[in-house]
């Protein structure tokens, strides 16, 4: 046990050096950095929201929302189906509380009806492959022409499941686009999502960022009468008031059904007009939504047209030319950071529904300097005390110990700046928990070799024995501790996950510094002093 091939003690060695370069950035501005030497690494660990401060956010999916917004979509799709041709009868078309509903007027030709609408329940389980189908909607048709659409179930918590993920992807495009450091964008439950933002200095901003559900679409202007007299009188069948972004707020009397959507746009950017030096937010669609727009553009020139963005109408400029381009640009007495704002918007996509945050916290740096100092002084403490115990338990033995451990801190900062994890509070009192941890597994040793050296060995023959077999006990106390900590992982979230990351990457560097390197040192001394007693 205490010898040693010369690759083996190049690998320990290397890999305890690997540490210390790859903890070294961790005490270093990112200025200092900077001027490193680029074959040297250069990351840094991420600190949490509890040690430097920044937003949490815990949004809920509006069910109730989404469901109302799929039903009116829903309706569109039956009003398509019946008009085909030969076109079938029908009234009351409509959303009722939590269902859509139909009266079919020919009831001659109900099995006919009963076909067109069967092909809107979209199944969302193929039963090709042996799974049962799935709808999204059920649908039934009475003898009297009455149809009526509900939710199913499992088709509800199915599409909530989808709209969450793609929730999760727009909300990363949107905190990534304004340089927010490492955010934590996950799930949780089954219509809940997390966002949390370390070092974001303006939480009320991500806060309307995230939240915003940002569809854009644009809409007709109806100038068959203003929006004063629509508000005044019954609008036009079709159409309807939306009020702009100005202050005071203006009415806009727009077509209900919107010619093109936000869907279409490949890229959103922020310019300024070169006439009035304000900045205005240039905007590009792919080719079908270029053809679309010219077309649009095309058979509207000089009427005006809506830009709404969330039920507001951002601005309704007069299309002068057709705009065959497939690009345009979007002014509306912008700030430079709204201008920005929107642009970030614009560019990561609407969110499929709209989100309502239930939590809401913002931490000030101040308070996460404090957190650093107590975790820092907690963690010297914790050493000052490992290191003077096993020095007056051990002696010389405890002073390598000591030496093994200050590796092993340096392997759990190496391991944690490379895999990317962030630390928070909870993550350095798994650091700390681990330093007691990793002597723990040297008092072992260094008690069995105590063992074996009253029961007669020779002092080589006593740290031989005390290593080989305190292996299978170390190991199975560490076993158990890293059950414990998956287990953490798997179903805790943030500062627990944190937490039992620390402790997964403390407890590996532990086995492998505690008895791995302690042996190598061991064995050195053992090979250069040929010690005729113990030191303990």
């Amino acid at each position: 046990m205490l010898y040693f091939a010369r690759w083996k003690i190049t690998l320990i060695v290397l890999t305890v050096l690997a540490g210390v370069v790859f903890t070294l950035p961790n005490f270093f501005s990112s200025k200092t950095l900077e001027a490193w030497p680029s074959f040297l690494p250069k990351g840094q660990m991420v600190l949490g929201l509890d040690l430097q401060g920044g937003a949490y956010l815990l949004y809920e999916v509006d069910r109730e929302d989404y469901v109302q917004k799929r039903l009116k979509t829903l309706v569109g799709d039956i009003r398509n189906a019946l008009r085909e041709q030969p076109r079938i009868g029908y009234t009351g078309l409509g959303v009722q509380g939590q269902s859509a509903q139909v009266r079919i007027r020919d009831l001659d030709r109900l099995d006919d009806a009963r076909t067109r609408l069967q092909g809107l329940v979209n199944p969302l389980v193929n039963s090709v492959f042996g799974g049962q189908q799935l709808n999204e909607f059920d649908v039934t048709l009475s003898d009297d022409g009455l149809a009526r659409f509900t939710y199913t179930e499992q088709g509800l918590e199915q599409r909530l499941g989808s709209i969450v993920q793609q929730s999760i992807e727009v909300i990363r495009r949107r905190v990534d686009e304004i340089g927010t450091t490492e955010p934590n964008i996950q799930r949780q439950g089954a219509d809940r999502i997390l966002v949390e933002a370390p070092g974001e200095s303006d939480p009320e901003r991500l806060k309307d960022l995230v939240g915003q559900t940002a569809q854009l679409t644009f809409h007709m202007v109806d100038t068959s009468m203003s929006g004063e007299q629509a508000l005044q009188s019954r609008p036009p069948v079709g159409t309807r008031v939306l009020y702009s972004v100005d202050d005071p707020p203006v009415p806009y009397l727009v077509e209900d059904a919107p010619l093109l959507s936000g869907e279409d746009l490949v890229d959103a950017s922020v310019s300024f007009d070169q006439r009035t030096n304000e900045p205005v937010v240039n905007f590009r669609f792919n080719t079908a939504g270029a053809r679309k727009f010219g077309l649009i553009t095309q058979q509207n020139v000089n009427k005006p047209f809506a830009i709404v963005l969330d039920d507001e109408v951002i601005s309704a400029p007069v299309i002068r030319e057709p705009i065959t381009g497939g690009s345009g640009q979007i002014s509306g007495n912008f700030t430079v950071e709204g201008a920005n704002d929107l642009a970030v918007l614009l560019r990561a996509g609407a969110l499929p529904a709209k989100l309502t945050v239930i939590e809401e916290r913002s931490i000030g740096p101040g308070l996460g300097a404090d957190s650093i100092e107590a975790g820092k002084l907690a963690a010297i403490i914790a050493l000052v005390l490992v290191v003077g115990f096993m020095v007056a338990a051990y002696g010389l033995l405890g002073i390598i110990a000591n030496i093994a451990l200050v590796a092993n801190l340096f392997l759990i900062f190496a391991s944690l700046t490379i895999l990317g994890s962030t630390l928070t509070l909870p993550g350095v009192a798994g650091i700390v928990l681990t330093m007691g941890m990793a002597v723990d597994a040297n008092v072992l040793i260094y008690e069995r070799i105590r063992e074996e050296t009253r029961n007669g060995r020779s002092v080589i023959s006593a740290i031989d024995a005390g290593f080989s077999r305190a292996l299978g006990t170390i190991l199975d106390a560490n076993i158990t501790t890293l059950i414990a900590a998956v287990i953490l992982f798997q179903l805790g979230s943030g500062p627990v996950r944190g937490f039992a990351v620390t402790l997964a990457v403390g407890i590996f560097t532990t086995v492998f510094s505690a008895f791995t390197f302690t042996r190598l040192l061991v064995a050195f001394w053992v090979r250069r002093r040929r010690p005729s007693t113990l030191p303990i």
